[in-house]
C-alpha cells in the first residue's frame, strides 16, 4: 500500500475524498487499493485489509461494504467530481468514450437490453466516461441506461457539466457519437471539439469528392508519426449562425485494406441488426444506402446488399476519414489528438477485466452506483501509477498489477492502541522500484 497511499496523496485524490466523505474516505482508498492489487470481489476485502490496515479491515466485512457502497450518495459523488476536475483539467484534451457492463441485477433501473460492446446476452448499464489526455487520468463517469447508444448520451453529458460548473472543455470522440444533432449541441454550448465524422455521411463525401484529384498530390503530402497521410483540411462553416468549425480529410493508402475490412464488417453487423429486427437509429443512413430491403406476405422481410453502393463507395472512399473540429485548426494536430484517445479505451479496459467488473453482481442502484464509485477511484490510482511507469520506464519491466504485486509484501501495518506501525522489510527489487518512482523508503 506504500506506493498507493503515495500517489493518493501526490495527485491530491486522498484530500479531495476526505473533504467529501470524511472518515469514510480511508474505506473507499483501502477498497479501491484492494481492487487494484487483487482485482478481486470486494467482498473478499476484509481478509486481504487484514495484513495491510487491520485497523479498519473490520469495516471492510462483506456487509458494511455493501452498507458503505449505499451511503455514497450522489451529492457527495457530485463534489467530488467537481472538486477533482478543478484539480485536474486545465487546457486539457478530454477523451468521451462509453462501454456496456453487463449485470445480473434486476432490481436496477439502470440495467436494460441494448446494443453490448462485449457480444454478452445479458442486460446491462453503459458507463460514460471522460479521460483527460495530458493529465493522462479519468476525470469524470457517469452511468447511462443500457438502452441507450453512443450518439444519444452527449446532450445529456452536456447537462451534467452545466451544473457541475466547469466551464467549456474541449471533447475528443469516435464516429460513434456524431451526429449533426450533437454537433448542433456542441456548437450552440461554444464548447471546443474533434469529432470522427463517419464516411457514409453525404456531405463529406462531396467534400472527398471536390479533393479527390488533388489531394493524393504533393500538396497533400503529410507525416503524421512516421506515416504518410494525404491531407486536405478547409475551414468548415456549421449551422444558421456560420460558427467556425474546420474539416480535415485524410486519406492513408497503407491503411486503405484496413478500412475495407473494417467497413465489409460493419456492414455485416448492420445486416444482422436488421435481419433480427433491432435496428439502431443511428445507423440509418447506412441501412438507407447500402441494403435494400424487401417485405412480403409469405417471406416476410429479406435483407440484401445494394452491391452498386457497397462498390462504390469502396473504390472511392475507403481509406479516408474525416475530423471535424471546433478548436484546431492544423489538420496534423487534429489527427494526433484524435488518436491520442486510446488512453480512454485503455481505461476502460481496466474497469473492466483488470478490476473485477466485467459483470456486475450487485442488485440495488444504490450499491451499484457505490461499486462504480469504489472502481472509479481504483482506475485513477492505477492511470497516475502507470503514466509515471511510463515516464521512469519501469512499463518495460512491469504492468501496473505486476508492480503492485511485487510491492505487496512491502507494507505498513497499523495497530490499534499505544504501539506505533511498523514497516516490514524491502527487498531488493522494491527498493529499485521505490527509487525510481521518487517514494523514499519507508522508516
Amino acid at each position: 500500500m506504500v506506493v498507493m497511499d503515495t500517489f493518493a496523496k501526490r495527485i491530491g485524490l486522498a484530500k479531495i475524498l476526505k473533504a467529501i466523505f470524511g472518515d469514510a474516505h480511508r474505506q473507499i482508498l483501502v477498497a479501491s487499493y484492494y481492487l487494484c492489487v487483487t482485482g478481486g470481489a470486494l467482498s473478499h476485502c476484509e481478509a486481504w485489509a487484514k495484513s495491510h490496515e487491520p485497523g479498519i479491515a473490520s469495516s471492510l466485512s462483506s456487509q458494511r461494504i455493501s452498507e458503505l457502497l449505499g451511503t455514497l450518495d450522489t451529492d457527495k459523488k457530485q463534489s467530488f467530481f467537481r472538486k477533482w476536475m478543478e484539480k485536474v483539467v486545465e487546457h486539457d484534451y478530454l477523451c468521451y468514450d462509453i462501454t456496456s457492463v453487463s449485470s445480473y441485477s434486476q432490481l436496477n433501473e439502470y440495467i436494460k437490453y441494448g446494443h453490448n460492446r462485449d457480444k454478452e446476452r445479458l442486460p446491462q448499464l453503459n458507463l460514460a466516461m471522460l479521460f483527460g489526455q495530458k493529465s493522462q487520468l479519468p476525470v469524470y463517469y457517469h452511468r447511462l441506461p443500457g438502452s441507450i447508444t453512443d450518439v444519444g448520451t452527449l446532450a445529456n453529458l452536456l447537462d451534467h457539466f452545466k451544473m457541475l460548473d466547469v466551464g467549456n472543455l474541449h471533447y475528443i470522440m469516435d464516429k460513434g457519437f456524431y451526429s449533426k444533432k450533437n454537433v448542433d449541441c456542441l456548437v450552440s454550448n461554444r464548447d471546443k471539439f474533434t469529432l470522427a465524422v463517419p464516411m457514409n455521411n453525404k456531405w463529406v463525401q462531396k467534400a472527398v469528392d471536390e479533393v479527390y484529384d488533388t489531394i493524393h498530390g504533393p500538396e497533400g503530402y503529410q507525416k503524421i508519426d512516421d506515416e504518410v497521410v494525404y491531407v486536405h483540411s478547409r475551414l468548415y462553416p456549421w449551422g444558421e449562425d456560420h460558427r467556425r468549425c474546420y474539416l480535415h480529410l485524410y486519406f492513408n493508402a497503407t491503411n486503405r485494406a484496413v478500412a475495407v475490412d473494417r467497413f465489409n464488417e460493419e456492414l455485416l453487423e448492420y445486416r444482422e441488426e436488421l435481419e433480427s429486427g433491432s435496428p439502431v437509429a443511428a445507423h440509418q443512413e447506412a441501412y438507407d444506402t447500402f441494403f435494400i430491403i424487401k417485405s412480403t406476405p409469405k417471406k416476410g422481410q429479406k435483407v440484401s446488399f445494394n452491391t452498386e453502393a457497397v462498390s462504390t463507395y469502396i473504390k472511392r472512399y475507403a481509406g479516408f476519414q474525416a475530423l471535424i473540429s471546433h478548436g484546431i485548426k492544423d489538420p496534423v494536430k487534429a489527427m494526433q489528438v484524435y488518436r491520442d484517445k486510446d488512453a480512454v479505451e485503455k481505461c476502460f479496459d481496466d474497469l473492466k477485466n483488470s478490476l473485477d467488473m466485467k459483470r456486475l453482481r450487485m442488485h440495488t442502484s444504490a450499491t451499484v452506483d457505490g461499486r462504480l464509485f469504489v472502481q472509479f477511484i481504483a482506475v485513477i490510482l492505477i492511470s497516475a501509477i502507470r503514466k509515471k511507469m511510463r515516464e521512469t520506464s519501469l512499463i518495460r519491466d512491469y504492468t501496473v498489477r505486476e508492480l503492485l504485486l511485487e510491492m505487496e509484501t512491502l507494507t505498513r501495518i497499523k495497530y490499534s492502541g499505544r504501539y506505533k506501525s511498523i514497516v516490514s522489510e524491502a527487498t531488493k527489487k522494491q527498493k529499485h522500484i521505490l527509487e525510481t518512482l521518487g517514494i523514499p523508503l519507508p522508516d
